[in-house]
């Protein structure tokens, strides 16, 4: 397995990735993020990770930008986590909640694809045919809802109702 992709931070905030020999922005390290690319952003001078720090500041930068992810009540409740006696818990929970995300989306999209891989005739047809299956199934529940509910509605009414109606 190859070594991580290593870049460098130096005090004047600019970033050096060392794999290409030339300064990256921001938005390039959430591309390798994107990207699927293993790195680590370490201070050009102490070599200290500082990975998080990079990471968290793309979250703030992409939250103040566009439409936020992340709400207020559920960035409170993050922040309440902190010091708390479950915070290494809802650390190790969110990120197996985000796995399991991520499977079921891989799923969707193999799903999907499967679906698009399929001509759009054929497709129409299928949901056309389940569309069908469905709306006989209602009436059959229909009718026999019906058929029961007028079966004891005879028993409910009075003898005396219909008599009156016909005097």
């Amino acid at each position: 397995m190859p070594a991580s992709r290593i870049i460098k931070k130096y005090p004047n905030r600019r970033l050096y990735d060392t794999k290409i020999s030339s300064y990256i922005t921001i938005e390039d390290v959430r591309q390798l993020i994107v990207d699927g690319e293993d790195f680590e952003v370490r201070d050009a001078k102490s070599g200290d990770d500082l990975t998080r720090q990079v990471l968290l500041q793309i979250i703030a930068e992409h939250e103040q930008d566009g439409e936020p992810m992340l709400s207020t009540q559920l960035l409170s409740h993050i922040i309440r986590f902190y010091g708390d006696s479950l915070q290494g818990f809802m650390g190790n929970y969110l990120e197996r909640s985000m796995q399991i995300f991520l499977d079921q989306q891989q799923q969707f999209r193999q799903q999907m694809g499967g679906m698009i891989g399929q001509t759009p005739w054929t497709m129409m047809n299928q949901l056309t045919e389940r569309n069908l299956e469905l709306w006989r199934e209602f009436q059959h529940n229909l009718i026999g809802a019906m058929g029961r509910s007028a079966s004891t509605k005879p028993k409910d009414k009075p003898a005396t109702s219909k008599t009156t109606q016909d005097d």
